[in-house]
């Protein structure tokens, strides 16, 4: 069976009730569809300023952690955890909102810029990698750049968020090929929308 391909998993978001249903909390939306399918809790991890939890699957144990740091300091809460468990960058995934994909799309990247995403900017420069491996789950984009900050903090259409929780669902279920770092069938079942 082999060790997975990912150990750590990594959805982020911002912590607190008046931002659990935005658009920028898809990774904690992410996050909380795999508990649902591996029937894991997340606890509070206050020493990594996080949610925790753990499960096991192609042959170890996944890491999952959800940062409470607020969005653009997920790196104080990724990149710690990841050194202390000796989880190499490369074995990283991690889930976030995407603008530059509609509702209902979702990609697997396996590396490359942050596309200025400030929640993977800052774990790059702080972990000083860019092999991680993203599940970009498209939100939309509201048209114009000034607009962005408040569209991603605010709730979507519930049409929106209907195609947004299928495309997680869908990621949900290709997450066995990612764990056995079959990430070509991944991308393939992935990207046929």
């Amino acid at each position: 069976m082999g060790t997975p391909a990912i150990g750590l998993i990594a959805g982020l978001g911002n912590p607190g009730k008046q931002y659990a249903e935005s658009r920028h909390n898809a990774g904690f939306w992410f996050l909380q569809a795999l508990q649902q399918a591996y029937g894991f809790t997340l606890q509070e991890n206050t020493r990594y300023k996080a949610l925790g939890g753990k499960f096991t699957a192609g042959g170890g144990v996944i890491h999952v952690l959800a940062p409470q740091t607020f969005m653009n300091l997920s790196g104080d809460s990724v990149v710690p955890y990841a050194r202390f468990f000796r989880i190499p960058s490369a074995q990283i995934l991690i889930a976030y909102d995407e603008l530059d994909l509609a509702p209902g799309v979702v990609r697997l990247k396996l590396e490359g810029g942050h596309g200025g995403h400030n929640g993977l900017r800052d774990i790059m420069q702080k972990s000083g990698a860019s092999d991680m491996k993203r599940l970009r789950i498209g939100i939309g984009h509201p048209g114009r750049s000034d607009q962005v900050s408040g569209y991603v903090l605010s709730r979507p259409s519930p049409d929106d968020r209907i195609s947004i929780l299928s495309a997680i669902d869908r990621a949900v279920d290709t997450l066995p090929s990612i764990l056995a770092g079959d990430f070509p069938r991944a991308m393939n079942t992935l990207h046929t929308d």
